[in-house]
């Protein structure tokens, strides 16, 4: 018989509003405070909202013109190099206790671990031990955290989900049975683990909005509509889940794909947005070099002030392909701004751009056309190897182009950003 495991997820509350109030001497379950650089426009998205102001209605992910005028609400600006610091922090006391091997950190927030031989080589009941590392965590940062305990990692993100957070000591447990006794009809099914919202809608196409809807429902019927990915939905619906932590340890991505976006702090004209659009390519393509890959389309999207966020394609949409393979900015430049002016409606204000590469390889499938000026390739990678050696050593602003300076350029501050987010000052 195989031996019953025993996972947690690990989630620190609201961390980024959790570390900033920590680090203020305040309580992080009860100050009102939202994280958010104010500096921007009030359409900036707060990165994250402290428990008390959610309990007031304030939604995560809001706009910074959706919190309360309050003058008591405390309003941080998003320090990413802290978070880090503190997420690495934690990930060091499950250590003291785990092998990494049996630690899968999941985001900068959450964790799941592996517990099973743990809990007999320290003697101690789960709950008791996934206390232990919360208590652990909140004596050494101040950080408030909920673990889920599950007999699968599925039912253990669960129960971090949907039960720890109403548990008085932010601990919630499932196995399959009570998976199905207490979790069948609960809605709405977003709620659980990789059910993502369109999903949800192909469900309710079907008439089903729960997990008993799931079990009930015919299977050549989901098989139909989701092929082998019903397979996943059916297993979850009786909180089966086959992956174990080792499955992850040996899983390695295919993906090689390099993108990079911008939501910019207001709406930018035709010429300010191809200024952005200028930098963003030739970040990326420095960024595909760094990697060692090349690639033969970059795709571009453009979307309208007004327009961002109220549908889910962008306004403008179009591939540059070369003949050959390459990473160098000149390959994708001219054809990438030929088509933006072409297709860019110069009379409306650009909220959002993104680029990003498919098709990509190592460098060693770089490859030219017979047209190709190769004495010109050549000079441009040697300057190219040059830059990417100066920004080792001396960072990513040690070379700026002149139009880098201009009143709307962005890639000096977002050369100091990690994640898309300022690191902020230790």
């Amino acid at each position: 018989m195989a031996e019953t495991r025993v996972y947690f997820v690990i989630d620190a509350r609201s961390f980024y509003a959790s570390v900033e109030a920590a680090d203020r001497g305040l309580d992080p379950s009860g100050v009102d405070l939202v994280v958010a650089d104010a500096s921007r426009t009030e359409k900036t998205i707060c990165l994250a909202v402290s428990p008390s102001l959610k309990a007031k209605g304030v939604k995560n992910r809001c706009r910074l013109f959706d919190v309360p005028k309050d003058p008591n609400i405390v309003i941080a600006k998003p320090r990413m190099k802290r978070y880090i610091e503190i997420a690495a922090g934690i990930y060091g006391i499950y250590l003291k206790y785990i092998s990494k091997d049996d630690i899968h950190v999941y985001s900068i927030d959450e964790s799941i671990l592996d517990v099973t031989t743990y809990l007999k080589l320290y003697n101690i009941r789960a709950k008791d031990f996934a206390l232990k590392l919360m208590d652990e965590i909140k004596q050494t940062y101040g950080i408030p955290t909920t673990a889920g305990i599950g007999t699968n990692m599925y039912l253990a993100k669960v129960a971090s989900g949907l039960m720890a957070k109403h548990d008085p000591q932010g601990v919630g447990w499932l196995n399959e049975e009570k998976f199905l006794k207490v979790c069948s009809n609960h809605r709405p099914i977003t709620d659980f683990w990789m059910t993502s919202v369109g999903t949800a809608t192909r469900l309710a196409k079907l008439g089903i909005y729960d997990m008993e809807g799931i079990r009930k429902a015919d299977e050549n019927v989901l098989y139909k509509e989701f092929g082998i990915n019903a397979e996943l939905l059916i297993d979850h619906a009786y909180g089966r889940e086959p992956t174990r932590m080792i499955d992850i340890k040996l899983y390695k991505s295919q993906s090689r794909g390099v993108t990079t976006n911008q939501i910019l702090p207001c709406a930018y004209s035709f010429s300010d947005a191809k200024v952005i659009l200028k930098e963003m390519i030739e970040s990326a393509c420095l960024d595909l070099a760094r990697k060692g890959y090349v690639s033969s389309r970059l795709g571009v999207a453009i979307s309208y002030d007004g327009h961002y966020g109220r549908q889910r394609k962008p306004d403008v949409h179009y591939y540059v392909d070369i003949s050959g393979k390459g990473n160098l900015a000149n390959l994708f430049m001219p054809i990438a701004l030929e088509q933006y002016e072409k297709r860019t409606d110069r009379k409306l204000g650009i909220k959002a751009i993104a680029v990003g590469f498919s098709d990509v390889r190592e460098e060693a499938a770089e490859s030219f056309s017979l047209f190709d000026d190769t004495d010109e390739i050549t000079k441009q990678k040697n300057l190219r190897d040059s830059l990417l050696l100066i920004e080792e050593k001396f960072g990513k602003n040690a070379v700026l182009k002149g139009v880098d300076f201009t009143k709307n350029a962005t890639r000096r501050e977002r050369n100091m950003m990690i994640g898309g987010h300022m690191g902020g000052d230790e």
